[in-house]
């Protein structure tokens, strides 16, 4: 980790050994972030380019059966991710909590580029009862043939709480 990444870690109180103790990845930022229009609030939304055409098949496919796919957020930067720990920890939020529901700025999915968050249109944004969705079922059946796969399952190896709405792009070679 470089030394500005350790000291914006420092400042926000996440622990030295936060890499360690997650097994998340360090994350790159893409150079090839392109547009994927907006999502479920207005905001335009990036992905890195195999990614946003992955995720343009995808939502086609689902519209195609049916199924509603709706984007609640795609690539974040470090400076964003920063910011949603700050906005936590001002609501009073411990960062021990946060982080069992936030990436470390520097560890998101998100800042690849490949990572999405989604609901539909009968569910919670951003709530365990997505996964009673027909989007989710349809997404745990053929996700996979777009390259998207369920990040943080029930009792995943990252000690990240279930997050049936994020979905991450891995090609599979």
């Amino acid at each position: 980790m470089d030394q500005a990444l350790r000291s914006v870690h420092d400042q926000l109180g996440i622990p030295i050994n936060y890499e360690r103790t997650t097994r998340l990845s360090p994350q790159v930022t893409p150079t090839d972030l392109v547009s994927i229009g907006t999502d479920i609030y207005g905001r335009p939304q990036r992905l890195r380019s195999d990614a946003a055409l992955a995720w343009r098949s995808l939502r086609e496919s689902a519209q195609a059966a049916s199924v509603e796919i709706q984007l609640v957020s795609a690539y974040r930067s470090i400076e964003y991710q920063v910011e949603v720990i700050e906005r936590l920890i001002r609501k009073g939020e411990s960062i021990a909590d946060i982080l069992t529901r936030v990436a470390a700025p520097g560890f998101s999915e998100h800042q690849s580029g490949r990572a999405v968050d989604v609901t539909s249109p009968d569910t919670e944004v951003l709530e365990e009862e997505f996964d009673q969705s027909d989007a989710f079922h349809w997404l745990m059946q053929h996700g996979s043939q777009h390259s998207f796969f369920l990040s943080y399952p029930k009792g995943n190896k990252f000690g990240v709480i279930y997050e049936p709405w994020h979905w991450c792009y891995r090609p599979v070679t």
